[in-house]
């Protein structure tokens, strides 16, 4: 399913206390524009310095481990992951949040009271396509027992996992599709919660100071302290909440199964790093296989995009003529700067035959490449024959290869080339090659 972006109708404010600095912090949501993400602004410092939510600025605070935080500069914010969760919840893609303290108010310790407030407000689609990412093959990670696997799916889907040695929590199981029904129902109103001795530990390291037993579930040996469950297994269910959180700080939701056992927000961390590399991996493949070919020339931007060669031995310049998938006229100005030519006859330069050949193949490769079947791969040499030099080539001089793909099946292409200086042919050669997935080169 597609839709467009989202953000809110019009701004409002919640007031609460942090949950683990116990500072008092006023909340105001705006409407933010296209592409422009979920941004955390500072307002209580100078210049209102501006957080975005994003994996870059995810930071481990040592003194306040049990949430998540961003970092940009100076400025700080913590316990990000219940709003960030509500946002991902309602597909709330751009928004500003101004806070006039270091901490997110905790509110009931769920994030039912965000959920209520943006509804109230309303939800606006906006001009651009929203995006979302694909887990495209699986991915995991694992800590002291801890762990999260993340499979492809086409709609995101959790089974969380939680068991403690504790004679009330015991072991839960949580398992479901994520859409925005369940999210609202099932997920959502989970609160936050710790254990009796933890809380008395946590207070003794300073932390813990906007915790109560109305915005934290305490659990003792009996059950839980001056509170009641929403769900027999809210606890396992709030870890979802916070995992759903944690991973919408990629910039957009994803789309997997993930399977986490006693997975927390360090956990979260590190797999979001996997997901986001796995994603850079693939948004290059994707920008290789998506170039324009529909042009009749292509610069050496274009020629970047779609051959794997780089400086020094990147010889196509221009590609002047091209006809889709059957041939073209590549450029190669030659001039003294190019590197080969320290070494080759030095006294008096000659390009080396050899490179001739290459910078005919480089061409082909162009043209192979913009034929629709061979889009994400990259060629290689598998042959070359009936070469034959007839000039010689030195700097001032501008080569010119006329290339013709004259065999071209799902594996194995063939071509035909010959590089001109003026009028003259200067070399030629028949060739082949052969086909990978671009992923080689990651």
């Amino acid at each position: 399913m597609t839709r467009k972006q989202q953000t809110i109708k019009e701004e409002f404010s919640l007031s609460g206390v942090g949950v683990h600095t116990g500072c008092q912090v006023h909340l105001t949501c705006q409407p933010a524009g296209e592409n422009e993400g979920i941004n955390f602004i500072r307002i209580d410092l100078p210049n209102k310095p501006v957080i975005k939510a994003n994996l870059s600025n995810v930071c481990i605070d040592s003194k306040i481990t049990r949430c998540t935080s961003l970092r940009s500069g100076d400025a700080i914010v913590h316990t990000v992951e219940h709003i960030m969760s509500v946002l991902c919840g309602l597909g709330i893609d751009n928004l500003n949040i101004l806070l006039d303290a270091e901490e997110v108010p905790v509110l009931d310790g769920s994030g039912i009271d965000f959920f209520k407030a943006f509804q109230n407000v309303g939800i606006i689609e906006q001009n651009v396509e929203f995006q979302f990412y694909k887990i495209m093959e699986p991915i995991g990670v694992e800590h002291n027992g801890c762990a999260i696997y993340v499979f492809p799916s086409d709609q995101l889907k959790v089974s969380y996992s939680l068991d403690y040695k504790h004679p009330f929590l015991g072991s839960q199981f949580f398992n479901s599709i994520v859409d925005e029904t369940v999210y609202e129902k099932e997920i959502v109103s989970c609160r936050t919660f710790c254990l009796e001795e933890e809380a008395d530990e946590l207070r003794k390291h300073g932390l813990g100071k906007g915790a109560n037993y109305k915005n934290t579930l305490v659990v003792g040996e009996k059950g839980v302290k001056e509170n009641q469950v929403r769900f027999p297994d809210e606890f396992a269910r709030h870890k979802v909440l916070d995992l759903i959180g944690d991973l919408y700080l990629l910039g957009m939701p994803i789309r997997g199964h993930i399977f986490a056992t006693k997975s927390g927000h360090d956990l979260n961390r590190r797999l979001l790093k996997k997901i986001y590399q796995q994603k850079k991996k693939y948004d290059k493949r994707e920008e290789r296989s998506n170039y324009d070919f529909n042009g009749k020339e292509m610069d050496i931007q274009g020629i970047m995009k779609v051959l794997p060669h780089r400086y020094p031995f990147l010889l196509v310049d221009r590609v002047i003529e091209i006809e889709k998938g059957k041939k073209a006229i590549g450029i190669k100005n030659v001039t003294m700067n190019d590197d080969f030519f320290r070494g080759h006859f030095p006294t008096r330069p000659v390009m080396p035959g050899v490179l001739m050949v290459e910078a005919m193949a480089q061409t082909a490769g162009v043209i192979i490449l913009t034929n629709e079947k061979h889009r994400g791969k990259v060629s290689f040499f598998m042959a070359v024959n009936n070469v034959k030099f007839r000039k010689v080539v030195s700097p001032g001089d501008q080569l010119i290869m006329e290339v013709e793909i004259v065999k071209d099946k799902s594996r194995v292409s063939q071509a035909k080339a010959k590089a001109k200086v003026g009028q003259d042919v200067v070399a030629e050669a028949d060739m082949t090659f052969s086909f990978t997935d671009a992923s080689y080169l990651d």
